[in-house]
């Protein structure tokens, strides 16, 4: 492959329909600083990264977990519900036990935990969204960088015909380190697996996240086994798990579909929850703050010193539960500890 710059890296997603560059309107520095946003010591051997865990947000402002901190919580909570989704899983359809069907272990030589692969369903959410770290950096004012989706061009992904696979930079970021220090595909997949399931059609979802991510990693997915290529050049997911050399790709429907790919998807989707309560808690505290000295009309001072630290410390997820069950007396009797404590 041409060595990658980032003017021919972002050639390259250009051309092989992986980006569109009228989604970088919003983005301070256009699709150069979306694709490759600032780091720190940037140009040496050794680039750091923006922020710490502790100091990152889940997502953008506003949506789930999008406080510093945020991405822990959203890690954490992920890790668990992929280890319960999986448990689930064994016990509906694993481990049966006698009397019923057989124990199903050492499926394909993998783990006795059955036929789900508990390093995957543990690494996976933790690898995902590394990356939040430099695509959600925060602002002056306490807001975030705005965080440019790409991975398709919004019309034709689906191999030319109809289809929108674009999502958020860090997915394709994320990916991309794993790719560069040389995971397995089964995690690559897996990890790539979080924002759709290559199932129901969306297969060709993942295959343009992976090879956007190559590009980034500026390694050829075929050659290290993340993609393969059907009879008519298309690309698709490959077989994995001891399924021998020369199994014939379907002209249509899965390839090889592992257990793993949608219990990540799975546990990614606590955002259905935090989004609203994040909506929720911002409506509350912009209501309380007068309370406390803060007018949320002074957005540099309120995000900073009342916004951002009060969701930090509580999360909003505990602020909207209180408020269903108190009214916003419960939620004023929280924040009252944080002002006894001086944390605001």
């Amino acid at each position: 492959m041409v060595p990658l710059t980032l003017s021919n890296g972002l050639h390259q997603l250009e051309q092989a329909g992986l980006i569109n560059p009228a989604d970088a309107a919003n983005i301070t520095g256009g699709v150069k600083a979306g694709v490759f946003p600032p780091v720190r010591d940037d140009g040496g051997a050794c680039p750091k990264l923006p922020l710490t865990v502790d100091a990152t947000p889940g997502s953008n402002f506003g949506g789930h977990h999008s406080y510093p901190g945020g991405l822990a919580v959203h890690e954490s909570f992920n890790d668990q519900s992929s280890i319960n989704f999986a448990d689930t899983y064994r016990g509906e359809y694993g481990q049966l036990g006698i009397g019923r069907l057989p124990v199903a272990e050492g499926l394909s030589g993998r783990p006795e935990t059955g036929f789900i692969n508990q390093d995957l369903i543990l690494a996976a959410p933790i690898w995902h969204d590394w990356a939040k770290m430099m695509v959600f950096q925060w602002n002056a004012d306490g807001t975030e960088f705005n965080e440019l989706n790409f991975g398709g061009n919004g019309t034709t992904d689906n191999g030319g015909a109809a289809g929108d696979s674009r999502t958020g930079g860090h997915h394709i970021l994320s990916v991309a380190e794993s790719m560069a220090r040389g995971l397995s595909p089964e995690m690559v997949i897996t990890q790539a697996s979080a924002h759709s399931a290559p199932t129901l059609g969306n297969e060709f979802k993942v295959v343009n996240w992976l090879r956007a991510a190559a590009i980034v990693a500026r390694l050829d997915p075929v050659e290290k086994g993340y993609l393969v290529q059907d009879a008519q050049g298309k690309f698709r997911l490959p077989p994995l798990q001891n399924l021998g050399d020369g199994v014939d790709l379907p002209a249509a429907g899965q390839t090889n579909l592992l257990i793993e790919y949608q219990i990540h998807n799975l546990s990614d989707a606590d955002f259905s929850n935090s989004i609203p309560a994040v909506t929720e808690s911002q409506v509350l505290l912009a209501t309380l703050a007068p309370k406390y000295g803060f007018d949320p009309a002074n957005v540099t001072t309120y995000n900073n010193k009342f916004r951002n630290v009060v969701l930090a410390y509580l999360s909003p997820e505990r602020l909207s539960v209180l408020y269903t069950n108190g009214g916003l007396p419960a939620v004023q009797r929280e924040i009252d500890k944080l002002q006894r404590l001086h944390a605001i």
